[in-house]
């Protein structure tokens, strides 16, 4: 206690090096004026003593690194420790590098398994600094740990993106700023975990728990959406009016949302739908430090009842009758957290996949996951957390009956497919990386068949029937570009040896991406369609804009269904196919040299592809309106809009320049172009 005592006595002042920390545990980007550090890592302090000189062996240094409220030793949320030798990177500890003077200069090592968060460290009971410790992927120790620059580079630092939308045969590739080392967005995202119900029950169990990133991803999961009224980030609506809110097409980042509820007293922000929810927390986990992406799933299902079955009624002119709320959805979004999972036996490490839109309650809260991707692939559904239902995402298996007038039915034969193009962006490049592979096993393979007697997956495991000899495929145009007129076809098939009277219902139909049903598009309904042996008919079907315009949802989506009834044995084959209707480029020329800190102008461009005028038109970047341009509130059909934006680069580097350009007829029109910013 007198060495103690007398070393306290001489310190003046202290520096934390924050710029130098700082770029050593990659959080620069958070800025340099406070210290933020990685766990598992040392970081530097210097102490100046007003006289004297610090002595080895002979001075001693108490040092206490708390966190949370009524930080306690057992529960990990206080460490308390003192000099050694050397740094012991498995616990807090610290060393005295610098030879003797009036100087200190201390290493300071977290553990590598520390509660993340806000810390004070007390050096002899006086002394006191703050820190915020964050996850460490670069450290071996960590649970986070990932082993490739590249992939350290894309799923922690990089703080643009690409989410894809549309659908599984036109992917749409839709620009996302994750912003996660913009001003104040690490203080919102540690918010975030206060805020949430379990540290409101017990902060010092929940504030233990953040040493396990299971534990916190978990905690995000429930906390992005509100469901659970529970103070959540945001609000889902899955409606065509967003009156009382901000539609989910005009959000292009993280950072305006997450603004916006810390601003708002933690109110929940509306809205947003399955890209938005998985972009959010995406945001969070990479400014936490979990290495993290966001992943689309084409043709997801959401199996309410675990049977692993989404069962679709039709009637004889192809309405769809269903009236349970399984679902399946043109496309659906979440993300993957990067982890070793020691809570499970071995080979369950890497990639989880969890979900934060809220769909269906998990331990009696709206969230979902982390599960292996391991464990989806090999069909080991007891493994946590909701293994079932992400299970069914990718695999349920479609069951679709024909319901005749007279109250028969009959089961179809359909050949859609759940869980394709499993989708995320690729390491380094703007390419689509399609991840299928990790979270099945090819179709018809003996693996697959495994998995599914693992799974108790009888209805796959069931060799579905054999088709009766005649096929209907949907074929479309080149171009399917909005505001045109086109054809789709039916390709009816004959393949028996025998002449086919049929009947063939083609049906189209606005729809949203979660699967919900819009009005009609065009329809054809022909009673007599002869086929002779080995017989062949191209049947078109015309969509006129003027039809699908105001049936159409923000999502640019039309449902095509042709049903084909075989008069002489009442046996029925159905094709389905979604197409997207692509929107207008917009042209993005960069005006003058990058560079940072420096006012840049971008020329942007669009033109009216309609026979009929925009009204209300807007560009904007990154969410915020353009100012001191005049751009056309009313642009004619054909007439091109131009604007200049004017925006400052705050980092060197590859950025994306987002920009949306809304407008009453079109919507929101997405587009982006990298820029490489010098120094």
């Amino acid at each position: 206690l007198v060495q103690n005592l007398i070393v306290l006595t001489y310190i003046g002042s202290w520096d934390l090096a924050c710029e130098f920390n700082n770029m050593d545990h990659h959080t620069e980007l958070n800025g340099t004026d406070r210290l933020i550090v990685r766990r598992g890592q040392p970081f530097t302090v210097s102490l100046s003593l007003r006289s004297g000189s610090y002595q080895p062996g002979t001075h001693q240094l108490c040092i206490t690194a708390d966190t949370g409220i009524a930080p306690m030793e057992e529960y990990g949320t206080r460490a308390v420790f003192g000099l050694s030798d050397v740094i012991d990177n498995t616990h807090w500890s610290a060393v005295v590098t610098s030879p003797p003077a009036d100087t200190i200069t201390l290493s300071i090592c977290s553990a590598p398994d520390a509660p993340i968060g806000r810390y004070i460290l007390t050096l002899d009971s006086q002394i006191q600094f703050e820190l915020i410790l964050l996850f460490n992927p670069w450290c071996p120790r960590d649970a986070v740990y990932m082993d490739s620059k590249d992939k350290l580079e894309e799923y922690v630092l990089a703080q643009d993106g690409i989410i894809y939308r549309g659908d599984a045969k036109y992917p749409v590739p839709l620009p996302w700023y994750f912003g996660q080392f913009e001003d104040s967005i690490l203080d919102i995202c540690l918010r975030i975990l206060d805020v949430n119900p379990k540290y409101q029950r017990n902060p010092g169990k929940d504030c233990s728990g953040r040493r396990n990133p299971v534990y916190v991803t978990r905690v995000l999961s429930a906390m992005v959406n509100s469901n659970d009224r529970d103070n959540g980030v945001l609000v889902g609506c899955w409606k065509n009016s967003f009156e009382d809110g901000i539609s989910p097409m005009s959000w292009k980042g993280s950072v305006n949302i997450l603004r916006n509820w810390n601003s708002t007293s933690c109110m929940s922000v509306r809205y947003g739908q399955c890209w938005v929810f998985a972009a959010v927390a995406c945001t969070v986990s990479r400014a936490l430090g979990i290495p993290c992406r966001v992943v689309t799933n084409y043709l997801s299902a959401h199996d309410t009842n675990t049977n692993l079955v989404i069962e679709r009624y039709y009637d004889e002119k192809g309405q769809l009758l269903n009236s349970t709320r399984d679902m399946i959805w043109n496309y659906h979004c979440w993300v993957e957290s990067w982890m070793t999972r020691p809570d499970l036996k071995a080979g369950f490490d890497g990639w989880q996949a969890s979900d934060p839109t809220p769909q269906e309650k998990s331990e009696g809260v709206y969230c979902c996951g982390p599960v292996p991707l391991q464990a989806i692939k090999e069909g080991e559904l007891t493994l946590k957390y909701d293994a079932p239902f992400v299970f069914a995402e990718v695999n349920a298996d479609l069951e679709t009956y024909l319901k005749y007038k007279d109250g028969s039915m009959k089961r179809l034969y359909d050949k859609s497919k759940v869980g394709q193009k499993i989708s995320t962006k690729s390491v380094g490049s703007d390419q689509r990386e399609d991840i299928t592979h990790l979270y099945k096993y090819a179709e018809g393979s003996d693996e697959e068949r495994e998995v599914f007697q693992k799974a108790n997956h009888q209805n796959k495991l069931l060799k579905q029937q054999d088709n009766t000899g005649l096929h209907i495929t949907i074929k479309v145009s080149a171009e399917m570009r909005k505001g045109c007129d086109f054809d789709v076809f039916a390709l009816v098939t004959n393949s028996t040896s025998v002449d086919k009277k049929c009947r063939l219902v083609f049906a189209s139909r606005a729809v949203a991406y979660d699967g919900t049903i819009g009005q009609e598009c065009g329809f054809k309904d022909l009673l007599n369609v002869e086929l002779p042996p080995g017989g062949e008919r191209k049947v078109p079907l015309r969509l006129n804009y003027s039809k699908y315009c105001n049936a159409i949802t923000q999502d640019n989506l039309i449902r095509l269904g042709a049903l084909l009834i075989d008069y002489s044995t009442r046996d029925a084959i159905l094709d389905m196919r979604t197409i997207v209707l692509e929107n207008p480029e917009i042209c993005i020329r960069i005006l003058g040299e990058p560079k940072v800190n420096r006012r840049l102008a971008a020329e942007v461009t669009l033109q009216n592809p309609l026979s009929e005028p925009l009204e209300a038109c807007c560009f904007s970047i990154e969410g915020a309106n353009l100012t001191g341009n005049k751009i056309p509130t009313r642009v004619e059909p054909g007439q091109e809009v131009k604007a200049k934006i004017y925006f400052t680069p705050t980092h060197c580097g590859v950025r994306k320049l987002l920009v949306d350009f809304n407008s009453d007829k079109l919507g929101h029109v997405k587009g982006f172009r990298n820029v490489i910013i010098g120094k």
